[in-house]
């Protein structure tokens, strides 16, 4: 995969993430180093912790993994120096342990966030690319349960940003926005950040946006620049300011409101949501007031809502939290029917023949092509689950398995090649001892109800164990 820059230039997806990554490693390391009297750390002695939204396929997570791998953050994939963290989970974890006074009252109406068992939150995380809906319990011990499947879209604050830079485009025609947007990058990168604060302001009226020096003139090279502005509806020129009124401004949320709105309205509808009684806004897209007032509007009546005062630091301090104990989030529900491709005896009463296979030795007949079901989609998983599989060669010559994990949103499947399953990814076993031949016996155990999938594979003849890392960047 390849991302693209505003220039045009292209590079591996992998190769940014990466870098992004080495430089905030180098940056922390270095912060520790001059903070703790040139202290140098070991890399062993450190657990790093990224946060992804929750929304996020297996295949995404990997990707951050492979990411870290690159950046020198771990020395190999399998390493326990690295935990991915869920970012609403993240974000509830540090919400959980604020005092009254860590949240807006224009949001909480004052009302203490409460940690008590049986309460019920959703957690709405306004992140700049995604919006991550997850629904909490809080238990007797104070770990969380989640309750229903993340659900979200790319609905964040970049969508405001992209309508408003739409909006200048409509104001500065006949040329003059894309001019300056190919030759004054930079500027133009400047004149973006300090809308994204803006955007994110607590007050309810008009917004000035400063009007850049190289926009003004490329603007006046073609003609004066406030005639640009006599057909603008919402937007005045201002002695070298763009005055943005509050009603225009709102009309760039319009897109994210109605998802977001729409997505809880679905989610609070469902029977295991009955007794949500919270909504808790996080992330810096949650600072804006239009956001927050809309979601009031929708829900305040019912439900209580709140915002922390530091909306867009709750995730990261969570992920520290959530770092040092991963075990606090008890469950998770899946957001997948999950399963593995295995074979079965074949059963004419069954199995479809273009299945049927027939072993070259001893003449056995199999079906191939099995959906065999790991876990069902809505399904509640702790994180302690493990499901079992015992396997056993096709062949009495086999020397390896290769085990193919597949998902789908219906509850169940035949087969793994039915429409609507993917084959989410993959994982060869060596299984050099052939002197059993077919009653060689590997144990597979997974745990599902992790961030990431743990899976574990035990030659049951010897008793070895290994760590296996399924492949889900291949597929």
């Amino acid at each position: 995969m390849t991302l693209e820059a505003r220039n045009g230039k292209t590079l591996p997806a992998l190769t940014v993430f990466s870098e992004s990554l080495r430089y905030l490693k180098d940056h922390g390391l270095n912060t520790i180093q001059e903070a703790s009297f040139q202290t140098v750390c070991d890399l062993e002695e450190i657990t790093w912790v990224i946060t992804v939204p929750a929304i996020w396929s297996v295949a995404a997570r990997q990707f951050m993994r492979l990411a870290a791998k690159e950046a020198g953050l771990i020395s190999d994939m399998i390493s326990e120096k690295l935990i991915l963290a869920l970012e609403p989970e993240a974000a509830l974890l540090w919400c959980k342990q604020l005092p009254q006074e860590g949240f807006m009252v224009d949001s909480s109406d004052k009302k203490k966030f409460e940690d008590s068992p049986g309460i019920q939150y959703i957690v709405v995380d306004c992140g700049g690319g995604t919006i991550d809906i997850t629904v909490h319990e809080i238990q007797e011990n104070h770990h969380l349960t989640e309750l229903h499947k993340a659900t979200g879209g790319g609905w964040g604050g970049n969508r405001v940003d992209e309508n408003f830079t739409h909006f200048l485009k409509e104001i500065f025609d006949d040329g003059v926005w894309d001019e300056y947007v190919k030759n004054h990058p930079t500027e133009l990168q400047h004149m973006l950040y300090s809308f994204s604060l803006q955007k994110c302001s607590a007050s309810r009226e008009a917004v000035y946006i400063h009007c850049y020096y190289n926009l003004t003139r490329v603007a006046n090279s073609k003609k004066d620049i406030s005639h640009f502005f006599k057909n603008a509806k919402g937007a005045v020129w201002c002695n070298g300011m763009i005055m943005i009124t509050h009603e225009k401004m709102k009309s760039f949320f319009d897109y994210s409101i109605k998802n977001i709105i729409c997505a809880l309205r679905d989610i609070l509808g469902k029977p295991e949501t009955a007794k949500v009684k919270y909504i808790l806004l996080v992330g810096g897209f949650a600072s804006s007031i239009i956001l927050r007032d809309a979601i009031s509007q929708a829900f305040g009546e019912k439900y209580h809502i709140f915002c922390p005062l530091e909306a867009q630091v709750a995730v990261a301090k969570g992920a520290v939290l959530f770092g040092v104990n991963p075990d606090i989030v008890a469950s998770r529900v899946s957001a997948w029917t999950h399963g593995l491709a295995v074979t079965q005896k074949f059963d004419a009463t069954i199995h479809d023949f273009h299945k049927k296979r027939v072993s070259k030795v001893d003449g056995y007949t199999y079906s191939v092509d099995i959906f065999k079901k790991s876990v069902a989609i809505g399904e509640s998983v702790s994180i302690n689950e493990v499901a079992h599989y015992d396997f056993h060669p096709t062949e009495p010559d086999q020397t390896s398995v290769n085990f193919s994990f597949h998902g789908t949103e219906k509850q169940d499947a035949l087969y793994v090649d039915e429409e609507g399953i993917e084959c989410l990814g993959s994982c060869t076993v060596p299984m050099p001892d052939t002197t059993l031949g077919k009653k060689c016996k590997l144990k597979l155990d997974i745990k599902f109800g992790l961030t990431e999938f743990k899976t574990t594979c035990t030659d049951v003849t010897s008793n070895e164990s290994r760590t296996v890392m399924i492949d889900f960047l291949s597929v």
